[in-house]
């Protein structure tokens, strides 16, 4: 298979879908990999890497969609890679559609294979290639709340571990999954005083057993919802239901009630994120500030880190992407249902359920699609 790895255009994302590491796996087994100059340097890889482990350097976005039978990515195409992609052609990413209209209508036009990194998933509904970035982007909400809680960023002036004699910081997590749960470490590392809220019994009762005693469990209902958010300094949005749009958490009218100052951190912002007042922002411009509240929404947070976050993320996706590119999509999909429930748009057919539901159209269910008993575009 012909494989493309372009550089990501997003603003500020330095990861890279392929490692070298990677383009050896590959070109190893036969299969030719076509990278964009420059694409891994955002990561600290050079184009002399990726040439030493097989790649092919191309000097354009545009040759690098052109050529490639699979373009393997980070982010979501973005609207001027629309018109590059080619009916047929097998991208495989995060796309994150029940977030944006727009890039459902341009995939569903386009007659392309959407595999969505965030829909693989386990038997045990575990989401194996969104745990990496989750991971991170966790651990991250906790570092940049605690720097816009600082007073010369626009926050209360509050260090979020305190020090003897000084309570230290209120720090309230909505949702005990992969992301709450390193949020919620990494606040309590630095010594906050946590709350986690989750809608489980039995995740509550897990987070109560394996988290250190200043982190408190406490089930999520509106009520308790807006009686935390009152005293909170930092809250940390880390709620997801795959492929769907995120339920919203804190209302605007909530917004009053929180303290001048404080802090909201988004992270569930690429499903459309969990509070009312959130939109995406960018590592240029990261946060904006409602009724005395600053937001951070940075849709790729993780690309702030991108060393960290590629070789995360490639860990995770190589052994995927190998077997799409051994087998063909098709055959890939049917044999391992994980990949299978990846699929969102083939052929111009919305497939995964939840990206139909959130913008009200046709839905095909995807054993249709691979069993070959419907047309597509």
């Amino acid at each position: 298979m012909i494989i493309g790895v372009p550089k990501e255009i997003k603003n500020n994302e330095n990861r890279v879908a392929l490692t070298p590491a990677g383009v050896q796996e590959f070109t190893k087994r036969g299969h030719t990999v076509y990278v964009q100059s420059t694409a891994g340097l955002g990561s600290g890889f050079s184009d002399e890497e990726y040439v030493a482990a097989g790649a092919k350097m191309l000097p354009t976005i545009e040759e690098t969609y052109a050529i490639a039978e699979m373009i393997i990515k980070v982010k979501e195409p973005i609207e001027v890679e629309y018109p590059l992609i080619k009916k047929d052609q097998l991208l495989f990413t995060y796309f994150h559609f029940a977030s944006y209209e727009p890039l459902t209508h341009a995939m569903i036009k386009s007659g392309a294979v959407c595999l969505a990194y965030e829909t693989v998933e386990k038997a045990d509904r575990s989401l194996p290639l969104l745990v990496p970035m989750s991971e991170v982007a966790g651990r991250m909400s906790v570092q940049q709340g605690a720097k816009y809680l600082e007073k010369p960023m626009g926050g209360r002036g509050i260090l979020l571990g305190g020090v003897p004699g000084v309570k230290p910081a209120e720090v309230l997590v909505l949702g005990g999954g992969v992301v709450g749960t390193h949020a919620a470490k990494m606040a309590a590392g630095l010594g906050a005083d946590v709350t986690i809220m989750d809608l489980s019994l039995n995740r509550l009762r897990q987070l109560d057993d394996f988290m250190p005693k200043n982190v408190k469990t406490q089930y999520s209902n509106e009520y308790n919802i807006r009686e935390a958010i009152k005293t909170a300094d930092l809250v940390i949005g880390g709620v997801l239901i795959p492929g769907a749009k995120a339920p919203k958490l804190i209302t605007k009218a909530m917004l009053p009630t929180m303290k001048t100052g404080s802090v909201i951190c988004d992270v569930a912002i690429d499903q459309g994120g969990c509070f009312e007042t959130s939109r995406p922002t960018t590592h240029a411009d990261p946060i904006y500030t409602i009724d005395g509240v600053i937001h951070y929404c940075v849709a790729n947070m993780p690309g702030a880190v991108p060393y960290t976050s590629t070789l995360a993320l490639t860990n995770a996706t190589l052994p995927y992407a190998l077997q799409l590119a051994e087998k063909g999509w098709k055959k890939a999909c049917l044999e391992n249902h994980e990949l299978k429930l990846g699929l969102n748009v083939v052929g111009g057919k919305v497939v995964y359920e939840g990206v139909s539901q959130a913008f009200n159209l046709a839905y095909t269910p995807v054993d249709s699609v691979l069993n070959g008993e419907v047309a597509l575009n």
